[in-house]
């Protein structure tokens, strides 16, 4: 049976679930053992209030604790991990300490890491873990998932270094937008593989969760980089047509057509995407926030066919995407007056695959099969 470590920034248990949560899943389907490492959690993410510190992570740290038939969950916990310090000279003067974050103690998952056959790397500060997982093993593959540019993240620069360094040493480097796919450009084993979907579960009949009217209903899924100022607008220029903001959104504004929801467990948000009317794709803008032009929500809201509103510094090639200007009163209404008048049944979902199609493409590359 093949074992495949996957080294996330992401907890197992989370409600918020990422793409390593659905690469995990995959790879079991396909009958692997999976090993979902945490990675980047230290008593630095204490000091820092990390979200991740709402889970048991603290007690589970470094712990090898299996989940389920075939799934074991580690919480890597190490005294600090390379994380920006904001002020320059306290990252250069980091930089000599945080440079052998790599080399600190594995514990319980070491024998596994021995022992597996594939390696999958997201794009986070564990990527230093890199040249120690091939001194360990150095018969398995390995891949790298970007699944963020660490320039957007801001991640401290020996991060950012040591992935300039390692990245032509994979087997595979897989990307899931063409922004990211263009900072590896030029290396050989370069893919771009947009986001996979759970189609099995978004195929199921879903009741609709919105309450009978004739008015759309527009949906927001996600965590980061909101546009206040969108919603603020939006809502005031249609205000019978209902808002749903699904994610830790604090400070919306209070209107009676603005529904929060709050963090909702994934499989929840399903009936509020298939039956919405418009997808919310209204991201504020900081540098390299372009990335996520073709993020897993994207996909899920095409999945669905949903028509998507995103600022213009999200361009992407979609036809079923429609742009606003932000700060633009005049454009973020032309833009939902456009989408609402789109025909929805226009939109193609033929090219989206499920994530067990992804790994199978990873298969082929890498010339590795589950069995």
């Amino acid at each position: 049976m093949k074992r495949v470590i996957l080294v996330t920034g992401h907890y197992w248990k989370s409600k918020r679930k990422a793409g390593f949560h659905w690469l995990a899943d995959a790879f079991w389907q396909q009958g692997w053992q999976v090993v979902f490492m945490t990675a980047a959690l230290s008593w630095m993410s204490v000091i820092r209030r990390d979200y991740r510190l709402a889970y048991p992570v603290l007690q589970e740290a470094n712990k090898l604790l299996q989940v389920d038939d075939r799934i074991w969950s580690y919480v890597w916990f190490t005294p600090w991990h390379p994380g920006n310090l904001r002020l320059d000279f306290l990252n250069n003067l980091s930089q000599p300490l945080f440079s052998t974050y790599g080399e600190l103690l594995l514990g319980e998952v070491e024998p596994m890491i021995k022992q597996a056959d594939l390696f999958v790397f997201e794009s986070t500060p564990a990527l230093l873990l890199f040249k120690k997982f091939k001194r360990l093993n150095s018969n398995a593959c390995y891949i790298y998932r970007v699944s963020d540019d660490l320039r957007f993240l801001r991640n401290h620069n020996v991060v950012l270094e040591t992935e300039e360094r390692i990245a032509s040493e994979f087997d595979l480097i897989s990307t899931p937008s063409q922004k990211i796919y263009n900072i590896f450009e030029g290396l050989p084993k370069l893919k771009l593989h947009l986001h996979g979907i759970r189609k099995d579960i978004f195929d199921q009949k879903h009741l609709t969760p919105y309450p009978p009217s004739g008015n759309p209903n527009l949906i927001f899924v996600g965590n980061s980089y909101f546009d206040y100022d969108f919603l603020e607008q939006a809502s005031k220029i249609f205000p019978d047509w209902q808002f749903h903001i699904i994610g830790p959104i604090p400070n919306l504004p209070q209107r009676n057509n603005i529904k929060a929801y709050g963090e909702l467990p994934f499989e929840k948000t399903i009936p509020y995407l298939k039956h919405a009317d418009i997808a919310l794709q209204t991201r504020s803008y900081h540098p390299g926030v372009e990335s996520l032009s073709d993020s897993l929500k994207v996909i899920q809201y095409t999945y669905c066919q949903l028509p998507i509103i995103a600022p213009v510094f999200l361009y992407s090639s979609r036809s079923h995407i429609f742009y606003y200007h932000p700060n633009d009163v005049r454009s973020i209404e032309n833009a939902l007056k456009s989408a609402q008048a789109f025909d929805a049944s226009q939109i193609q979902t033929d090219d989206i695959c499920s994530w067990e199609e992804l790994v199978c493409h990873w298969f082929k590359i890498i010339n590795l099969y589950p069995h």
